[in-house]
């Protein structure tokens, strides 16, 4: 069995996993698959999420056939589709799955490069903001209770939103989500990933109000590029000239595979607290460490404000009395 980079890396040892059962989106490849990769490693059982039945299943192959025994199963799912959500949230809830709890989620699915013109999902909401953010909103409503019911004296389920290094980059305040006054594809990913940090946060403050026993917490993977990253057939496979481009690109940036660690140390790790913000530490790369957010992404106003719009885009409230009610 292949060596795990976390034990190599970081004076942080993983706890065993066994028994435990994660969700990860967008795990068909980068950030996802290698943090599923990490979990299974661990002895979790992993469902990887993804919304191409091809390319999931071959993620699923390949994770197999890099972690002899372990337990994984696929669901499909389009994080900018609400049906779709929904739809798999009512998959987990219902058990059609090999575990009846659910231990955490990581909300990686996302787009990392925007298109230049601004595009709407088929349900009327600009693209990047319903996949990076708002399609993670809905999920978080939709798997809140299944989260709740599995807390027990010993552990308090997680979920992790994916922030990133670019919301340092200016204020960004989210005011108009859609784009629908100016779009560029730079602002239409900074602001999704503002309004992903700022909701992770809230929902920590929402939980703890309501006495929900679910950690929210926020992690980034600094600057992980796919040419520093191992090969795995059907998973990230980049040619020569990609491998030398990020080669170049080795004194500040590293692996997907170790840019995964922050986010799942901040998945697992018995010492971190809800509400808290992970990820290298050398802000692009390194271990992980906690650290502070954007200025703006953890502004109490900007939160609320970001999360009343997600709630009237979505149509949807979490049901934060029900999962309190349901863990007790």
């Amino acid at each position: 069995m292949a060596k795990n980079p976390m034990k190599e890396r970081d004076s942080f040892s993983m706890p065993p996993q066994d028994g435990r059962t994660y969700l990860v989106t967008g795990a068909n490849a980068g950030l996802g698959y290698f943090a599923s990769e990490h979990l299974a490693r661990a002895g979790a059982h992993v469902i990887m999420s993804g919304r191409h039945p091809n390319r999931l299943a071959a993620a699923h192959d390949a994770l197999e056939a890099r972690v002899p025994g372990a337990s994984v199963e696929t669901l499909l799912l389009d994080v900018a589709n609400p049906g779709s959500v929904r739809a798999a949230a009512a998959s987990i809830r219902g058990g059609m799955f090999d575990r009846t709890r659910l231990d955490g989620v990581i909300f990686n699915a996302g787009i990392v490069h925007p298109p230049h013109e601004r595009r709407l999902t088929r349900d009327g909401r600009e693209l990047v903001f319903s996949t990076n953010a708002l399609g993670h909103f809905v999920l978080g409503s939709e798997l809140l209770v299944p989260l709740a019911k599995s807390a027990t004296n010993r552990w308090t389920p997680r979920m992790v939103w994916i922030g990133s290094v670019s919301t340092r980059m200016g204020a960004h305040n989210p005011v108009d989500v859609q784009l629908e006054a100016k779009y560029s594809a730079w602002k239409a990913y900074v602001q999704s990933k503002v309004a992903v940090q700022a909701l992770g946060f809230e929902a920590d403050a929402r939980l703890r109000d309501a006495s929900v026993p679910v950690k929210s917490i926020v992690a980034h993977p600094g600057y992980s590029i796919g040419g520093r990253t191992p090969r795995v057939q059907g998973v990230n496979q980049p040619g020569l000239f990609k491998r030398l481009k990020d080669g170049a690109q080795a004194p500040f940036s590293q692996s997907k595979e170790h840019g995964a660690e922050a986010i799942v140390r901040a998945l697992v790790d018995p010492g971190i607290s809800g509400g808290e913000y992970w990820g290298p530490r050398y802000l692009l790369r390194g271990e992980a460490v906690r650290q502070r957010p954007s200025v703006t992404s953890a502004d109490p106003e900007v939160r609320r404000l970001l999360w009343e719009k997600c709630e009237a885009l979505s149509g949807m409230t979490w049901p934060l009395q029900k999962a309190a009610r349901a863990a007790r």
